[in-house]
């Protein structure tokens, strides 16, 4: 019908004005007045045919700023030659995808815990249990732990809501874990389930941005959910730039004079995020330098939003992970000193439960008033789902010595950790070892930053290309190679400086390939643009 319209519009307008007042042709008064009626009408029907109702410069400009690197344009690109690669077959000089580009371990091979997901299937089938055959399938702390945690929930059903928070039981045991890890109490009511660490940031975006004139302090380079968010929600990233030739340090005359500078352009900069261990760039923050950073929190007034994400991924063996509550209660500081958001995940760390979608913020130092409007953004999206709500709950209290369970537990768990460090280590080396490429020790984390000094002539095909550097190099190493790298620039990183991101999450039989194709197309791509 619209092709109709449409057409028969085209040869009203063309006959109008074939025959139009001034042409020589006349027409009696009459048809002239009908045919200029009828070519309004039809004028109308075209236009709204031609015009749709939405197009991309009428969606609304806090999404169109946003961007997310890691499934960017390079993942598109990525995803194209995998469906080429099934229909074609040995048109290209690689038989697979080699996806180094997100966190997402069980993609890649990595299998999950035994006993977490025994944990699951008991509680999304309980009828499992009148099974004779459950206590030889599943062992019996698995089975204990499932009866606990039915009992805890709505309706004993995975299925059903829970309060918005997040089921108070599983809360207990969160808090029980937090606890145990940091030596300082833990209060239940602290803590909001969210379906993995993202909701949670925007949740904190949400409440703390009223307008562009509030900014948030975020590291560069940066994991672009919080860029990401911060457009979302209207607001101005301040950036501090984290120190490359120091590891990725993060010194605090960095935080006081980008801190100044966006206070005298008039932002009121509300937060602080700090992501520890890192990520793109693998640091783990030292102890002191943690301290720093609460003491300036304190001072000048500001949230700390400490993505923790990472907390199990430390490879580093002169290194290890603080929480930055446990810091501040060991500086003195109570829960109505500091004003303190920590963010969790089951997606990363041994577990990489990355579709299961679990995750919590722990939340001190704000009042009842603030926390009651906490509680009515979590309200609105109902409850975070129950998977992920009972796998919070398990990475924060796995299997314990005696436990039936815990021996399996443990080979799994230090089997994938270990695994994990190696090849960080073997990935970090072969960086090294490439022309014009530096690469900065994985402590922890699951990524690699490797810097790259293109060649004067690369940047100038980059350009040609309207490509930044770094993801033209990027996209050239995903078509000879099949590996997908996340260019520095999705991340941000100090102008003039070229990297890009690199799990260490395929499995560790691979690595020796991508070690060799990355090093074969480096050497020919540094040839071909030798200045």
């Amino acid at each position: 019908m619209r092709k109709f319209v449409g057409e028969r519009a085209k040869r009203l307008i063309h006959t109008v004005v074939k025959f139009n007042p001034y042409h020589t042709t006349t027409f009696s008064s009459s048809n002239n007045t009908s045919l200029r009626s009828s070519f309004r009408s039809y004028t109308i029907m075209a236009s709204n045919v031609a015009t749709p109702p939405v197009t991309v410069d009428s969606l609304n400009l806090k999404v169109l700023k946003c961007e997310y690197a890691v499934r960017g344009e390079i993942v598109s690109v990525a995803q194209k030659l995998q469906q080429d690669l099934q229909a074609n077959p040995g048109d290209h000089p690689f038989q697979e995808i080699l996806y180094c580009n997100i966190g997402n371990p069980q993609s890649l091979g990595q299998k999950p815990i035994t006993f977490f997901r025994e944990v699951l299937a008991l509680c999304d089938h309980p009828a499992l249990m009148d099974k004779k055959e459950t206590n030889t399938l599943f062992s019996a702390d698995s089975i204990k732990r499932a009866l606990m945690i039915l009992d805890q929930m709505p309706g004993r059903a995975t299925g059903a809501y829970s309060q918005s928070q997040g089921i108070k039981g599983l809360r207990d045991t969160i808090a029980a874990g937090i606890e145990a890890r940091d030596g300082f109490p833990a209060d239940p009511n602290d803590i909001f389930l969210t379906d993995g660490a993202s909701p949670g940031v925007h949740m904190m975006m949400q409440l703390l941005i009223r307008s562009e004139n509030d900014g948030i302090l975020c590291p560069i380079p940066q994991y672009p959910l919080y860029s990401a968010s911060i457009a979302l929600h209207g607001g101005t990233l301040v950036r501090y730039y984290l120190d490359e030739a120091t590891g990725w340090g993060l010194e605090i005359s960095e935080l006081k004079k980008q801190l100044e500078a966006a206070r005298q352009k008039g932002i009121t900069v509300r937060a602080l995020v700090v992501i520890n261990p890192g990520n793109p760039t693998g640091q783990v923050l030292a102890e002191e330098n943690q301290r720093q950073i609460v003491e300036f929190c304190k001072k000048e007034g500001l949230v700390l939003l400490a993505d923790e994400v990472y907390q199990e991924n430390v490879y580093a063996p002169d290194k290890e992970f603080h929480s930055f509550k446990k810091v501040c209660r060991s500086m003195g500081y109570g829960v109505k000193d500091i004003l303190l958001v920590s963010f969790q995940s089951v997606s990363k760390g041994y577990h990489g439960e990355c579709g299961k979608r679990g995750g919590y913020m722990e939340v001190t130092g704000f009042n009842s008033e603030v926390r009651g409007q906490f509680y009515k953004v979590a309200s609105v999206n109902l409850c975070a789902n129950i998977s992920g709500q009972i796998l919070s709950s398990l990475v924060m209290s796995p299997p314990k010595d005696g436990d039936k369970s815990y021996d399996g537990y443990l080979s799994e768990r230090d089997g994938i950790l270990k695994s994990l460090a190696r090849r960080a280590k073997t990935l970090e080396d072969a960086f090294n070892n490439l022309k014009g490429v530096t690469c900065n020790k994985a402590e922890g984390a699951m990524y690699l930053f490797p810097r790259i000094d293109l060649p004067k002539k690369a940047i100038k095909a980059a350009e040609d290309a309207k490509k930044a550097p770094d993801a033209y190099y990027a996209i050239r190493l995903l078509n000879a190679t099949g590996i997908v790298v996340v260019p520095g620039s999705g991340f941000g990183q100090v102008p003039g400086t070229w990297h890009f991101r690199c799990t260490i999450l395929p499995q560790e039989d691979k690595i020796p390939a991508i070690v060799t194709r990355l090093s074969d197309f480096h050497s020919k791509f540094m040839n071909e643009f030798r200045d």
